[in-house]
Formats: C-alpha cells, sequence, structure tokens
C-alpha cells in the first residue's frame, strides 16, 4: 500500500476549494453526469427539470392557493401573486432539500471511490451542490416566463439570485461534507434527513409568512436558515428590490465558517471510510 495513503489528509485554507482549484475538469464532468443520469431513459430528457417544478407548482398552488385559501401580506390577494410567493420558496427548499438529503448515500454509494487512493474524494459534494444548483436554476427559469405570463411583469433584480443563494450553497457544502462522513459510520442518518428536509419546508417562510404568525413562533422559523435567504430571493425575484446585503454577508461569514467545519470533519473521518465500506 502507498504510504500516502496511511498518511492523515492534510487541511489547509485552500481545502474545501481544492475541486475547483485542482480538479477543475473532474468536477464539472462528474457534475454533467449527474444532470444527465437523472434523466437517462426518459423521454423528454432533460426537459423534465422545467416540466416537474411546474407540476409541482400546480400542486401547491392548488391546496394552498385554493383549498386552504392561503394569501400573502402585501399582495393584491390574487392567486397568482401567492403562486409565484411560494413557487420561489420552494425553488430555495427544494435546492437545499436535494443536497440534504443525497448527503448520507454519498460516500456510502460509492464504495468504489474510497478505495482508489487517487481519487479526491471531497469532489463529491460540489458535484451534488453543482446538480442542485443547475436545476434550481432551471426552476427560476419557469419561474421567470410564469411570473411574464401570470402578472405580466419582470423585474431586472431576479438576476441578482444567484447571489442571493451563494451563502447556502457553503450551507449545502458543509452539511454534505458532514453527514456524508458521518454516515459512513452512523447508518441511521439517512433516516432523519427526509424528514429534516419536510420540517425545514413547512417551518420556514415558503409557505407562511412569518409576518403573520404570533412572536413565540416567529423565533423558530426565523432560526431556520432557509427563511432569510427565501426572503431575500423574493425581494430580487418578486418584489423587485435589492436584498439586504449586510445581511447575506453576515450570513455568508457564518455559512463559509460552516462550510469549513464540514470539510474539516470529512478529512478528520475519511481515514476509517475504507475500513468500515
Amino acid at each position: 500500500m502507498h504510504s500516502s495513503s496511511l498518511s492523515p489528509p492534510v487541511l489547509t485554507l485552500s481545502g474545501p476549494f481544492n475541486a475547483w482549484l485542482k480538479h477543475r475538469s473532474l468536477t464539472i464532468e462528474l457534475a454533467r453526469r449527474d444532470v444527465l443520469g437523472r434523466y437517462r431513459g426518459a423521454s423528454f430528457g432533460l426537459l423534465w427539470s422545467l416540466i416537474s417544478p411546474f407540476f409541482m407548482l400546480i400542486v401547491y398552488t392548488v391546496a394552498f392557493g385554493y383549498i386552504l385559501r392561503a394569501r400573502w401580506p402585501g399582495t393584491t390577494g390574487d392567486t397568482a401573486d401567492f403562486a409565484m410567493l411560494l413557487f420561489m420558496g420552494l425553488i430555495v427548499h427544494g435546492f437545499f432539500a436535494e443536497c440534504l438529503t443525497r448527503a448520507p448515500a454519498l460516500i456510502v454509494g460509492n464504495a468504489n471511490l474510497v478505495k482508489k487512493i487517487v481519487f479526491p474524494l471531497d469532489v463529491l459534494p460540489w458535484t451534488v451542490v453543482l446538480s442542485a444548483l443547475f436545476h434550481a436554476f432551471a426552476n427560476v427559469l419557469v419561474f421567470v416566463l410564469l411570473n411574464m405570463m401570470l402578472r405580466g411583469e419582470i423585474h431586472a433584480t431576479v438576476l441578482l439570485w444567484p447571489l442571493v443563494l451563494v451563502p447556502l450553497a457553503f450551507v449545502a457544502l458543509g452539511v454534505i461534507w458532514l453527514l456524508s462522513s458521518l454516515s459512513v459510520f452512523l447508518r441511521d442518518i439517512g433516516q432523519v434527513t427526509g424528514v429534516l428536509a419536510t420540517a425545514l419546508l413547512f417551518l420556514s417562510s415558503a409557505i407562511i409568512p412569518v409576518e403573520t404568525l404570533p412572536e413565540g413562533y416567529q423565533v423558530v422559523f426565523r432560526l431556520n436558515p432557509l427563511t432569510f435567504i427565501i426572503d431575500q430571493a423574493r425581494e430580487v425575484a418578486f418584489w423587485g428590490r435589492l436584498p439586504d446585503w449586510q445581511g447575506l454577508g453576515l450570513y455568508l461569514l457564518g455559512a463559509v465558517g460552516f462550510a469549513y467545519f464540514g470539510f474539516a470533519v470529512f478529512q478528520k473521518t475519511r481515514r476509517g471510510f475504507a475500513d468500515v465500506l
């Protein structure tokens, strides 16, 4: 066995970004395969990345907009307004939920790569995030088209949407590094993430306007890491306003710190992956 396989992984400031600094081509290719592999064999292929969010929006709009007659403060009360606000919340949640639910199986499901000494395992979380980002951008495209059709407007500030999502992408990276490594040793984590993803949806501002809740409940909703990002995504995409740059900056600092923490745990535990798998 190579001696390099016995030495502990080195933690460096550039470590979480090695996927781009040292393995850019591999990272992009794996992400491309991940996206295409999801639709392999489907008649409509990549078009499902546009069709699926449309169907999802119909279901949630009928459930909450028509049956429960939910309305959003500050709007005309029109169902189209509610649908578009709801859709933006679902897009942000969908991005994070995809990363969260796929994390536990990321290393366990790639045991063949774990046993390859030269393969950079820390690239895998980036491929999941990039794949989730692709679907999020596809959803935003659907959002823009529907907003034009239903409400007859589109705001230039929607171009800032990717900047709003960047902090959450770093949180997702930290979550994937953390859960993918711990799940090698604690397989039960995979049974919890689905429930957690659902809880993050219903305890965020994705479906319910936080300001309409009692004070005590608002605290819980605002502690949800999705709530702030969902609100800022709506600011730029629906309301046509600039985001809270200061809030996003502070969020980004915390998100990057969490990503480094997740990466550190991943590097510390990866030495035991091959033994367990």
